[in-house]
């Protein structure tokens, strides 16, 4: 990459660096959204720093755009139609860790570094026996991340903090042992271990907003291939007060226990994804909207909701039946495409997270099978 594309489209005066592993629809409505709004309002400016783990395109669209791109925020809020885009401008630099490791490298050496955010999904969090010392890059996410801040230790620059958006219990806790696991498979110093341990801040989160593609008609998807389309809801719980470059902002909140939160969200909501997912594709339904709206599966999904998942989330969580009723408005929403194909990527993985422990406990606490959760895990091949 030449130095004139690596700073084509870094915004003014950036305060403050994250380092982004993730270029995905997601992260780009929640996470550089939030940076873009608060640069708007003024406070202390943040530069995004998008790393994209496997392939090109996304990095190649960000520097043609200048790092620009739009987000639509479309939805209910209080009762009142939200429909209205935002051009976010917080990505300064975007690189293809295949192809621009040693710019990865580099922007973690920068003192200007306070965070680092990922969004893997939960198939993203495995050592791979593959990664030896000094690949370029490293195959895993956990190695990736290992290698960058090594070159930021040995810097001599100060620890980070770490921000997870995967949808795992504990996710911080769990990075920072793949990290130093890593580290000592490397043989890397003691020294560089204790600083990862101590001088970094691993931060478990809980993330929720859904974002989906915007539909093939949206005048926007044909002159920004970057364009996604979320809901006005948006919560980033974190289990620290204080989180550096991303506050104040509304949709950062924070929880000395982030559980109770996380077994709510992930059984629920991201549970009543993985579900369809299952019931509804093979019917031939595209979209989480046309699959809730259809007489039959919605029943199905209520039914599954209210009869298999929410009973085992009675006493362990706040008021799980009224959250899995807010969920059943958001996912109705007319205004996603929120498209059935996309969530069925790493489908076993979320499987296994999202709907096997449920079917477990609720065999364990009513002494029977949970009819369509059983439907569900015995199609898996």
């Amino acid at each position: 990459m030449s130095e004139s594309r690596q700073n084509a489209c870094s915004p003014p005066d950036a305060a403050h660096t994250v380092l982004q592993f993730g270029a995905g629809r997601f992260l780009r409505a929640f996470v550089d959204l939030f940076a873009h709004e608060l640069n708007q309002a003024g406070g202390s400016r943040a530069e995004v720093v998008v790393v994209q783990s496997t392939g090109s395109d996304r990095a190649e669209q960000f520097h043609a755009a200048g790092g620009r791109y739009h987000v639509a925020l479309r939805g209910l809020k209080d009762g009142a139609v939200v429909d209205r885009v935002i051009e976010v401008a917080s990505v300064g630099r975007a690189f293809a860790a295949q192809n621009d490791w040693p710019m990865v490298v580099d922007s973690a050496r920068e003192p200007s570094l306070a965070a680092v955010v990922s969004n893997t999904t939960e198939a993203g969090y495995v050592l791979d026996p593959r990664d030896e010392p000094g690949a370029f890059p490293p195959r895993s996410f956990p190695a990736k991340l290992t290698a960058v801040l090594a070159a930021r230790f040995e810097a001599g620059l100060p620890g980070v903090t770490i921000l997870p958006c995967e949808l795992l219990e504990h996710n911080a806790q769990r990075l920072r042992q793949l990290a130093m696991e890593q580290a000592a498979r490397w043989n890397l110093s003691r020294r560089f271990i204790d600083w990862l341990a101590g001088a970094c801040v691993w931060c478990d989160t809980l993330v929720d907003r859904i974002v989906s593609a915007p539909r093939a008609d949206d005048p926007m998807a044909a002159s920004d291939p970057l364009f996604a389309v979320a809901e006005p809801f948006a919560l980033w719980l974190v289990e620290r007060k204080d989180v550096p470059v991303f506050g104040p902002h509304p949709a950062l909140q924070s929880a000395e226990a982030l559980d109770p939160y996380y077994l709510r969200k992930v059984r629920i909501l991201n549970g009543a994804h993985t579900a369809l997912v299952a019931k509804a594709m093979p019917l031939g339904f595209t979209t989480v909207r046309e699959a809730v709206l259809d007489p039959a599966v919605g029943r199905w999904l209520e039914q599954l909701l209210f009869e298999e998942i929410v009973p085992t989330l009675e006493g362990r969580t706040d008021q799980p039946e009224a959250f899995a009723r807010q969920c059943l408005e958001r996912l109705a929403n007319p205004f996603l495409e929120h498209r059935l194909a996309d969530i069925a990527l790493a489908h076993e993985t979320k499987l296994h997270t999202r709907l096997v422990p449920t079917y477990e406990e609720f065999r364990a606490r009513f002494g029977r099978e949970p009819k369509l959760l059983g439907e569900i895990l015995g199609q898996r091949t």
